[in-house]
């Protein structure tokens, strides 16, 4: 028999050369990273594992903490994440030897060998193994693919929580925003109320005529119908950072206003660590590997499999004097011959898919660099931004100071003041806006980076990939 098995193995081996090559992986997924950043910041700083604590509100740090232990996508990527680890073990068992312990009993009515009937109660016990020899490796690919997509999940998760912290702190961020707004635009309906009433006095005595009375009145309520748009969005501002928190729509509390948020330095990091930073490129990355092991294992369908299986127990009857022990060993080859074209065509799609993950691994990796980039450039012109709203708003505030003084004392129209208070108040907002954006661009670049260092972790080069 041990020959018999050798030879029936020799022929495996032989039936195996004619098994197709593996298609190594296209050329031009990898990217190489540049040796500096377009976009050069002055001050930067290492990066936080807890970066977000950086803007010192409590209210933002307790927001982003709730939203990392309750969002729904969060805890979804962690579900994930143990189906992977289950499946993976479950892959594990095809490595190691199947044992199984069953009895099969019967009672059965029999012509004896002298022509008569007779009654008998049969039973066996009997012990089982079987174990497929994993010559070419089918068995331990499906075992690296499971391990991969494991650690893409691992890394998914990482993404997840990435982005769930990212987006509850803009969106913090984003509401303070619209408190300032709704501040400045009731400081706005205060001053216009004192123009309207200062036009009103002065058309009752004749010192004005109604159209800037009528000028005043616009003005006022264009002020006025802003400030329930303003608080529409509050509110849903509120909502949404609820929902993002786990939580059913409610109001937030503010842990202070947006100038108290403190701008600290952008993080430091360099293009060659992006890589190893950025989560969403280790999961890509792990995808390579666990669609190439899936080609693997696709192309050992091709080769013949070898299964040993061995079986003892005992027959016992009421017509044997005493239990016989019975047993049996042997094994199997099975190589296939003719499939109609079914193995070739699962390994030309496990091909194809292993080259989609490649092509989106660089996808990936692009658009990581490219999102680092966008925001170093906008935050630095932003700054600058800044600077320059705040020059302006001090020669627009001074403006409206005369033109409010000229149409007190008479020497001007009403418009005047109209269009000072107008500039005044656009500046004022923008400089709202670009506060916000300063302070959402640095969460993204923060985000951008992959948050804290080794957040994601990297396994294996796309190079080795197509091994």
């Amino acid at each position: 028999m041990r020959w018999t098995l050798m030879a029936a193995i020799a022929a495996s081996v032989l039936v195996s050369a004619c098994a197709p090559t593996l298609r190594n992986a296209p050329v031009g997924i990898s990217a190489n990273p540049p040796i500096q950043w377009r976009t050069r910041l002055a001050v930067t700083a290492p990066v936080d594992a807890e970066w977000w604590q950086g803007f010192g509100d409590p209210r933002l740090t307790a927001l982003v903490e709730k939203a990392q232990a309750n969002n729904p996508d969060v805890r979804l990527a962690a579900a994930r994440v143990e189906e992977a680890r289950a499946t993976e073990r479950g892959s594990r068992g095809l490595l190691l030897p199947a044992l199984g312990v069953g009895v099969e009993g019967a009672a059965r009515r029999e012509v004896s060998p002298f022509g008569q009937g007779q009654n008998s109660l049969v039973a066996q016990p009997a012990f089982r193994a079987s174990y497929e020899l994993d010559l070419f490796g089918r068995n331990a690919a499906r075992v690296d693919a499971a391990e991969a997509n494991v650690a893409a999940s691992v890394a998914n998760e990482e993404a997840a929580r990435l982005s769930v912290t990212a987006a509850t702190a803009t969106g913090y961020i984003t509401l303070l925003a619209l408190d300032a707004r709704l501040v400045v635009l009731e400081e706005t309906v205060t001053a216009r109320q004192q123009a309207l009433k200062f036009a009103r006095d002065r058309a009752e005595v004749g010192y004005t005529s109604q159209l800037e009375l009528r000028q005043a009145e616009a003005e006022y309520q264009a002020t006025v119908q802003l400030i329930p748009q303003i608080r529409a969005q509050i509110d849903r501002q509120e909502n949404a950072l609820s929902v993002l928190t786990g939580e059913l729509p409610g109001a937030i509390e503010r842990g202070g206003t947006l100038y108290d948020l403190v701008m600290f330095a952008p993080p430091a990091t360099l293009p060659s660590e992006l890589l190893r930073r950025r989560p969403d490129v280790a999961s890509a990355e792990y995808r390579i590997a666990a669609a190439d092991a899936q080609m693997r294992a696709a192309r050992a369908q091709f080769m013949p499999s070898v299964n040993l299986g061995a079986t003892a127990g005992v027959a016992l009857s009421d017509l044997l004097a005493d239990p016989i022990s019975v047993w049996s060993l042997g094994g199997s080859v099975l190589a296939p011959i003719f499939q109609g074209g079914r193995l070739t065509a699962q390994l030309d799609a496990a091909t194809a898919q292993r080259d989609q993950a490649a092509w989106a691994y660089r996808s990936t990796v692009l658009t990581a660099f490219r999102e680092v980039e966008d925001r170093m450039t906008v935050l630095v012109n932003l700054a600058q931004q800044e600077a320059a709203l705040q020059a302006q708003r001090v020669a627009v505030a001074d403006a409206l100071r005369h033109a409010s003084n000229r149409y007190r004392a008479g020497y001007t129209a009403y418009i005047e003041q109209v269009d000072a208070q107008r500039a005044l108040l656009s500046v004022d907002l923008s400089l709202i806006q670009t506060k916000a954006d300063e302070l959402s661009t640095l969460v993204g670049l923060y985000q951008a980076v992959g948050g804290a260092p080794g957040t994601g972790g990297v396994a294996i080069s796309p190079e080795q990939s197509g091994k």
